[in-house]
C-alpha cells in the first residue's frame, strides 16, 4: 500500500512538473496570405485564436480589447469587423470560441496587424496572461514599414524581413517595451500544426520539442532558424508592471509579444 502511494505521488509530481512545457499558450493572428501580389485577391482573411499552437488545443477568447492594423505608421481600428467562431482541437470534445475577420488593400505597402486580448485567467498558473500578437502582410512589392513597432505593451520588432522566408531561413527580432529593450527576454517559439498546406500533423517526440525557447541578448535580440514549412509564432514573456483583481485579490498578470511568420519549402 505504502509503495502504491508512492508511485501515485510521484505520477502526480511528473504531471504537474511536465506540464507548463507542454503547454505554452499563443495567441495568434494568422492571415489566408501573408504576399499579396497582382495576381493574388486584394482581400485576405484573419483568424485570431488563443491555442497551443503544435498540440492543437484550443481556449475560449473572449473578444479582443483591441485590434487594428498599422499602414504607414497611422493605425485603423478594426474591432467591429470580428466576428466570433467555433473550433476544438483533434482531442477536444467541446467547441472554443475564436474570431475572424476579412480586409480589402487598396494601396501598395507592408500592413502590421495587431491584437490585444481581453486578459486570459490561467488557473493553473493563477494570473492572468495578455498576449499582444502581430503579423505583416506585403502587399505588392512595396516592402516598406515591416520593422515599425506599433507601440504595444510588448512586442516583437522584426530585424528580419518577415515574409518570403524559405525553410530554413532564420527569423530574428527584437524584444521592446515601451520603446525600450528588454534584455535577457525569454523567448518561447512553436510551430502552427495547423498551418495552411501542412502535409502532415507533427508529433512531437518529447516535452521539450513541443515549445522551443531562445534568450534574447542584453540589447533584446534574438533569432531562431525555422525547420519546417507553415507558420511560426514567437512570444517573448515578461511579467507586467501592474496586477489585475480578481474575486477581490490582486492577481499577477504575464504579458507576451508574439510575432508570427510564414516559411516555405524551396523547390
Amino acid at each position: 500500500m505504502r509503495g502504491s502511494r508512492l508511485m501515485a505521488v510521484l505520477a502526480v509530481f511528473f504531471m504537474l512538473v511536465a506540464s507548463p512545457a507542454a503547454w505554452a499558450h499563443f495567441g495568434t493572428l494568422i492571415p489566408s496570405n501573408d504576399i499579396v501580389t497582382q495576381e493574388t485577391p486584394k482581400t485576405i482573411s484573419l483568424d485570431i485564436k488563443f491555442l497551443h499552437p503544435l498540440e492543437m488545443q484550443y481556449m475560449n477568447m473572449e473578444k479582443p480589447k483591441r485590434f487594428g492594423v498599422m499602414y504607414k505608421g497611422k493605425i485603423k481600428d478594426l474591432l467591429n469587423t470580428l466576428q466570433s467562431a467555433q473550433t476544438k482541437g483533434p482531442e477536444q470534445d467541446q467547441n472554443f470560441t475564436y474570431w475572424k475577420s476579412s480586409f480589402t488593400f487598396k494601396a501598395p505597402g507592408d500592413y502590421t496587424f495587431f491584437v490585444e486580448p481581453t486578459p486570459y485567467w490561467e488557473p493553473a498558473e493563477n494570473k492572468f496572461i495578455i498576449h499582444y500578437t502581430k503579423v505583416c502582410v506585403d502587399v505588392l512589392g512595396l516592402q516598406e514599414g515591416w520593422d515599425e513597432p506599433v507601440g504595444l505593451g510588448i512586442e516583437i520588432v522584426p530585424l528580419t524581413r518577415p515574409y518570403g522566408l524559405w525553410t530554413g531561413n532564420v527569423f530574428t527580432g527584437k524584444v521592446v517595451s515601451k520603446g525600450k529593450p528588454v534584455a535577457n527576454a525569454e523567448v518561447e517559439v512553436e510551430y502552427l500544426n495547423e498551418s495552411p498546406g501542412n502535409p502532415s500533423i507533427l508529433k512531437a517526440p518529447s516535452d521539450p520539442y513541443v515549445t522551443q525557447v531562445v534568450k534574447a541578448d542584453a540589447a533584446g535580440i534574438f533569432t531562431y532558424a525555422m525547420p519546417r514549412a507553415g507558420w511560426w509564432g514567437f512570444a517573448a514573456l515578461k511579467d507586467a508592471p501592474f496586477k489585475i483583481n480578481k474575486d477581490g485579490k490582486p492577481k499577477d498578470v504575464e504579458i507576451g509579444g508574439v510575432y508570427w511568420v510564414h516559411t516555405i519549402d524551396m523547390k
